[in-house]
């Protein structure tokens, strides 16, 4: 049944309007974004469809547009409604940390590269440039792919520091495959970055691994001296 023969105020859109968004489920909210379903299929339906073949809204919101546009039915249209949904987020959440906030806490940089970074269905390393009194210069993606040795050159970030004039930064990178424990990759490279921003008196106050459900911090273990 389409949605517009529904019993008055059920369909998701009336439902929002009249009672507040917190009363829709996933499928629901789901389907207000996609305006529209399918042949044979409303937009609840689709969006319970899509849910289920993903496996939940995080690994529909990170899936690339292959994924997404290779179900009967979607498209480059909805692919990008999607995507310009989960990046409005991203930017909501990171109004917290937006230049000139002081890092409080060590949740509240989680929280914040939690959103820019949990989600990506590939790899990204980033850095958060901070001033001497850990105020939020800028965060700036130096990256994207394989995070190896040979990818990541510390004369990329020392460069970058001295431009933006940071006193310290934080290093993060996200694991797509959901797992956050440091590789022994991951070790080394933290140690080669150390030591380059040492040459120009820069602390490097952590290095966070993003994913699904934790974020591990190289400073909690000990491992950033």
């Amino acid at each position: 049944m389409a949605i517009r023969d529904w019993p008055e105020g059920e369909g998701p859109r009336e439902k929002l309007l009249q009672r507040g968004a917190a009363h829709l489920s996933d499928a629901e909210l789901l389907a207000v974004l996609l305006r529209n379903g399918v042949c044979g299929h409303n937009a609840v339906d689709l969006a319970r469809q899509l849910i289920s073949e993903f496996g939940g809204l995080r690994p529909l919101f990170s899936a690339t547009k292959q994924q997404v546009c290779r179900l009967q039915g979607l498209g480059p249209v909805k692919y990008a409604q999607l995507q310009a949904s989960a990046e409005l987020a991203r930017r909501l959440a990171g109004e917290s940390l937006q230049r000139g906030a002081v890092l409080t806490s060590p949740d509240l940089t989680r929280d914040y590269l939690r959103f820019q970074l949990a989600d990506r269905a590939y790899e990204v390393f980033a850095v958060l440039l901070l001033d001497s009194q850990h105020r939020v210069i800028q965060f700036v993606e130096l990256f994207r792919g394989t995070i190896d040795a040979a990818s990541v050159y510390p004369r990329e970030l020392v460069s970058l520091v001295l431009e933006k004039r940071a006193a310290a930064v934080i290093v993060c990178h996200n694991h797509p495959s959901g797992v956050a424990e440091p590789s022994q990759a991951d070790r080394r490279i933290t140690e080669r970055l150390k030591n380059a921003l040492a040459t120009i008196d820069v602390s490097l106050l952590d290095h966070m691994v993003v994913g699904d459900r934790e974020i591990v911090s190289f400073a909690e273990r000990g491992w950033i001296g």
